[in-house]
């Protein structure tokens, strides 16, 4: 395959940023986008360019590490029969010729690092701002000392795939962070551990949403079209029964 890729380059978070056009020839359609994006590093170092920044690790779809938004979304989902990451993404999935856009996520709570690198440490921050549970130190408790309804145990687990991409970040018009928030939150108030900080979670977790920039939920569902592991919108339905509740309730009560 002979491709045109126009790629976001910006030396970093104060500079100035703008698309350039690289030909890339010899592109095998088994190649996933990230060996594209090798191939094209090893070309512009030979050339005597610097390479592109693009982040990844396992390439395998588990991590979430990878993310670019590919001819206007993430992922490249429309590109692709199946919602998936960047890494999961094969050259297959464009014409033979075709011109590719790749750019950054773009949000206020994604600031740009470099080229197509974000800092996405927001997200570690709403983590740390309620996405815990308490456990009492002693012997380990038996395994079935605390049943759990099937119905609430898969719908916990169905919560707990988030990989924290940040697809929805990137897809959303608003640029809110809700489907990853929902889906932590959701996680943990399926599960008896996780009631005890179950009120003062959401309260803390949405709170820390909004200071790190990230826009509000209107309910436009961008954000589960394109995750990779199928976070359902309804966790945001979940999300704000818990906080509504909140303003009600205390921890313990």
């Amino acid at each position: 395959m002979n491709i045109t890729l126009r790629v976001w380059r910006q030396a970093n978070g104060a500079a100035k940023g703008g698309m350039q056009t690289y030909q890339l020839a010899d592109v095998s359609p088994d190649m996933s986008f990230l060996e594209m994006l090798d191939l094209l590093n090893e070309k512009l170092t030979i050339e005597g360019i610097e390479p592109v920044a693009f982040d990844h690790d396992c390439r395998e779809g588990i991590c979430g590490m990878c993310g670019v938004v590919i001819n206007g979304s993430a992922h490249g989902r429309s590109a692709s029969p199946v919602p998936t990451t960047t890494c999961q993404l094969h050259m297959r999935s464009f014409a033979d010729g075709a011109t590719i856009d790749v750019e950054p996520w773009r949000a206020g709570g994604f600031p740009v690092i470099k080229d197509l690198v974000v800092d996405r440490t927001a997200f570690d921050r709403i983590i740390q701002a309620g996405g815990y549970i308490s456990v009492n130190t002693g012997s380990a408790p038996d395994a079935n000392a605390a049943p759990v309804p099937k119905v609430k145990a898969d719908r916990a687990f169905d919560a707990a795939t988030c990989i924290g991409c940040g697809a929805c970040v990137a897809a959303c018009p608003n640029g809110s962070a809700m489907l990853f928030t929902s889906a932590k939150i959701t996680h943990l108030a399926m599960l008896p551990q996780g009631q005890p900080e179950r009120w003062s979670r959401v309260k803390g977790m949405v709170a820390q949403h909004d200071a790190e920039g990230f826009g509000g939920c209107t309910n436009i569902g961008e954000c589960a079209a394109v995750c990779p592991k199928g976070i359902p919108l309804d966790t945001i339905g979940q999300l704000n029964r818990d906080l509504m509740t909140s303003l009600f309730k205390s921890d313990g009560k």
